[in-house]
């Protein structure tokens, strides 16, 4: 027997430390050739990690959350057929993937903490119980902690079969399976207090508008939308086209108008980069939009939405959008926007103060559509009306500017045909 130093790979670009954002394995665990045993996440790629041999873990260095540099050690494992030390370092299994932590499901199943034998037997522990000694934390992987969550149940309920009473996903289907709790049970005091440790996508996107919001003066104004011709045309030319073209939406829209304002005020598509002290206007309008995830927000970028029509727009943000949610779009389709679009679809509420996407100098905000009386013509008709919160960086972009470039989106908007004119 001997021991297997792993080291915190290298997966290129000049990274010189990872972020250990998952553990699927514990002290004492045996694991088998090419079982995942965590993932790190660099600034942009999660990566998951296999192991190199049959083995048995003895120690795991770094915890969920720490930095590590690139070729410390990780995690050590006890082998056959070694009769010294020896090191080597991790094999990523994927580098293409986006920031996202990977999210457990039926066609996941090498995430699975419980697809080792010695994980789930020999212990004696019922699947479930009650809730556990006040102040006692249920031991779990966040991959487990994110399929309770989704099935609403309560991890101090789940009995774990794991080391230390760890929770496994075998201990999580068995709860599944089982009785339901009773009413009397159900009814119990929740003194539960959960912390979860903020890491991977989730600490990446807090770092970003933390350091948006304390270094940028923002200025956001918000102006009210009539759509209502913009929705019959949407609804009309929805109807009439065929399946080899797709669906609009109002994004692709906004995106056209955005492009038309970006013409007329060519400063608001730029970078400052306060550092130098230089601001970058770009011609090409690289438009970023906010897709929500099941891990968390992103950026995709619809490059060059300057030399597409409204169903190239439409087919590309519907590209990303997918690629976005179900993990395969790439670092490239998430860097380099000029300006960024966010929009919250139906929930959008009636306002909203959207935070910069740093360096640019402006983010426009969708909020939902409503309808709503309208004082037109000695009276009041129903209209379907929107409002547009949008923030801008107040070192750059006066507020006079930032309510000209808006008023135009507006007015292309309000006036849908124009859209088509200035494309």
């Amino acid at each position: 027997m001997g021991l297997l130093k792993i080291k915190m790979p290298d997966v290129g670009e000049g990274i010189v430390e990872a972020e250990i954002v998952e553990w699927n394995v514990a002290v004492g665990d045996l694991v088998r050739e090419d079982e995942v045993l965590g993932a790190i996440m660099t600034d942009k790629a999660t990566v998951e990690l296999p192991s190199p041999s049959d083995g048995k873990v003895t120690s795991i260095d770094g915890e969920v959350g720490a930095m590590i540099a690139v070729g410390s050690t990780i995690i050590t494992l006890e082998v056959e057929g070694e009769t010294a030390l020896r090191e080597e370092p991790a094999k990523p299994a994927a580098l293409a993937q986006p920031a996202a932590t990977p999210v457990p499901s039926p066609a996941e199943p090498v995430l699975e903490t419980a697809s080792a034998p010695n994980r789930i037997t020999g212990t004696g522990r019922s699947p479930s119980g009650p809730p556990r000694p006040e102040g006692e934390k249920p031991i779990a992987a966040p991959s487990v902690r994110r399929r309770a969550m989704d099935a609403g149940v309560k991890l101090a309920f789940v009995r774990g079969t794991g080391p230390a009473g760890r929770i496994l996903h075998g201990d999580l289907d068995a709860y599944l399976s089982g009785p339901v709790p009773s009413a009397v049970q159900a009814r119990e005091p929740d003194t539960s207090i959960v912390e979860k440790k903020v890491t991977g996508l989730r600490r990446k996107i807090a770092e970003r508008l933390e350091d948006a919001n304390r270094r940028i003066p923002h200025i956001t104004y918000v102006d009210e939308v009539d759509v209502s011709e913009l929705e019959s045309l949407r609804i009309r030319l929805n109807g009439e086209r065929g399946d080899d073209l797709p669906r609009l939406t109002l994004l692709p829209f906004i995106m056209l108008s955005m492009v038309a304002a970006l013409k007329a005020f060519p400063k608001l598509n730029a970078h400052y980069d306060d550092d130098a002290g230089v601001v970058r206007q770009y011609g090409a309008a690289h438009i970023g939009m906010a897709v929500q995830t099941p891990n968390g927000l992103m950026v995709a970028v619809v490059r060059h939405a300057e030399t597409l029509d409204i169903n190239g727009l439409a087919a590309e943000s519907q590209r990303l959008a997918a690629a976005a949610r179900d993990g395969s779009i790439t670092r490239d389709e998430l860097t380099g926007s000029t300006i960024t679009v966010t929009s919250l679809g139906a929930m959008g509420g009636i306002v909203s103060t959207p935070v910069l996407n740093s360096p640019e100098v402006a983010i426009v905000g969708v909020n939902k559509i409503a309808m709503r009386p309208v004082y037109q013509d000695g009276g009041f008709v129903p209209r379907k009306v929107m409002n547009l919160s949008s923030s801008f960086d107040h070192r750059i972009i006066d507020g006079w500017d930032a309510a000209e470039f808006i008023q135009h989106i507006r007015a292309s908007l309000e006036n849908p045909a124009t859209l088509f004119m200035e494309h």
